[in-house]
């Protein structure tokens, strides 16, 4: 009894930290997607071409991209404590950069900063995703993985609503300032953890020195460069020797072109809704779109709770299904109420993908998990990044339903396959062990 309250007790001390450690990242999200918005208008203001705004985005996604490709290299020689506190660091160093840099440097502070957001941004991502079961364990994903995402859909809608006001009537500088200190306390909640996270690409190395291993220091160091790279080689061919997981990864990417082709065309598609006040239906949108988001979690948290199953990799697929289909529908024309409703299943879908994808990953083994979490950051900014740049080309052409349209059709058909996939590899034990399959 007493072993198991003292479990119990632990457990608990565990989540608690970890409620802290998302806190710290709801906030520092909060001043992301406020200077999602201060930044942009500020490259307009600075530069007074729209091309620069392409261009800053442009940079920040790159950067993400190149993230991607060396997380998990990362994460195999520094501990994810560390990453998680020095990515965010680095971004608020970048932005006090902006703030003190001179009138004629300012152009170059804007492009240092979208680099060192966008590759601090993706690497802390990476470090706190595949660092879950190892703060939480491998039972509590799914709730630790609900929470996470809840934090930044509140963080999401406060900072999209509150940009307009903290810029119009403190400035920029203000703007900037808040997104700093908000980096500030992610780092200061990531140190205030009470634990060091080992980096998984050490694991082998502290297994032979337990046991007794005595080769030469030296000869250790001189080969551990080509160690590290065979690692790194074995951790991908992992990932490609596993059909579904680079199917699952992949959609991931093209849900990505997706969420590139709505996020472009929500400005157009408003403007047409209502011509006088755009932002109006913006606003609402994804006010909305975050509510589901944020009530499909409390859903999750109650099923994983009461049943201790997670809704897997089918979960990922069929909530990739409805939510491209809602997104679709949301371009229809159709009455304000029925897109509110469409907004909200939009947002519910996302959240279910989400944390069912996140969960997915985080049950690989802690060699190949970060890398899979890495390569999954890569594939994503390219998604987005190709996808933004395609669509902003046929938006001058078409339609913001069709280009919706062929985007998210692209990742309904890409999740079908999915779908099927995951079905027959459940029905193939079960053919198997049918009567008169045996030998």
């Amino acid at each position: 009894m007493t072993t198991g309250t003292a479990a119990h007790g632990e457990q608990a001390l565990k989540e608690q930290r970890y409620r802290i450690l998302v806190t710290g990242y709801a906030i520092s999200s909060y001043g992301t997607f406020l200077n999602m918005v201060a930044l942009n208008l500020y490259v307009y203001a600075v530069t007074g071409r729209a091309l620069a705004v392409g261009v800053f985005m442009a940079v920040r996604l790159a950067a993400g991209f190149v993230a991607g490709l060396v997380a998990g290299s990362a994460l195999a020689r520094w501990s994810a404590k560390g990453v998680m506190l020095w990515a965010n660091v680095a971004q608020a160093a970048a932005l006090l950069l902006l703030i003190l840099a001179p009138d004629g440097l300012h152009t170059v502070a804007l492009f240092v900063v979208s680099a060192v957001v966008g590759f601090s941004g993706t690497v802390f991502i990476v470090a706190l995703r595949s660092s879950i079961p190892d703060i939480v364990g491998d039972d509590r994903r799914t709730w630790a993985n609900s929470f996470m995402v809840s934090g930044r859909s509140l963080a999401m809608v406060a900072g999209f609503a509150s940009s307009g006001v903290v810029v119009s009537l403190l400035g920029y500088t203000a703007a900037f300032l808040v997104d700093m200190a908000s980096f500030l306390v992610c780092a200061l909640t990531v140190a205030l953890l009470p634990i060091a996270l080992s980096p998984v690409g050490r694991e082998g190395a502290e297994t032979a020195a337990d046991d007794g291993s005595t080769k030469d220091t030296q000869d250790t160091q001189d080969t551990q460069d080509t160690k590290d790279k065979r690692r790194v080689l074995s951790r991908f061919l992992a990932l490609g020797a596993a059909p579904a997981l680079a199917l699952m990864v992949l959609l991931r990417g093209v849900d990505a072109l997706g969420s590139s082709s709505h996020n472009a065309a929500l400005p157009v598609y408003s403007t047409e809704v209502d011509a006088d006040n755009p932002a109006v239906f913006v606003s609402v949108f994804w006010c909305v779109w975050a509510l589901g988001n944020i009530l499909v979690q409390q859903v999750l948290q109650r099923y994983t709770g009461r049943t201790g199953r997670s809704v897997g990799a089918l979960g990922f697929g069929l909530g990739t299904i409805a939510m491209s289909g809602a997104f679709i529908l949301a371009f229809a024309g159709l009455p304000w109420a029925t897109t509110i409703a469409i907004a909200l299943l939009a947002g519910a879908a996302d959240g279910l993908t989400e944390v069912s994808y996140t969960s997915h990953l985080q049950s690989l083994p802690g060699s190949v998990r970060t890398h899979a979490f890495g390569t999954s950051a890569t594939v994503e900014n390219l998604g987005f990044g190709v996808g933004m740049i395609a669509v902003a080309a046929a938006l001058d052409s078409f339609t913001a339903l069709s280009v919706v349209g062929v985007a998210h059709g692209v990742a309904i058909a890409v999740a079908l396959v999915f779908v099927f996939r995951v079905l027959r590899q459940r029905r193939a034990p079960e053919a198997a062990s049918a009567p008169g399959t045996g030998t």
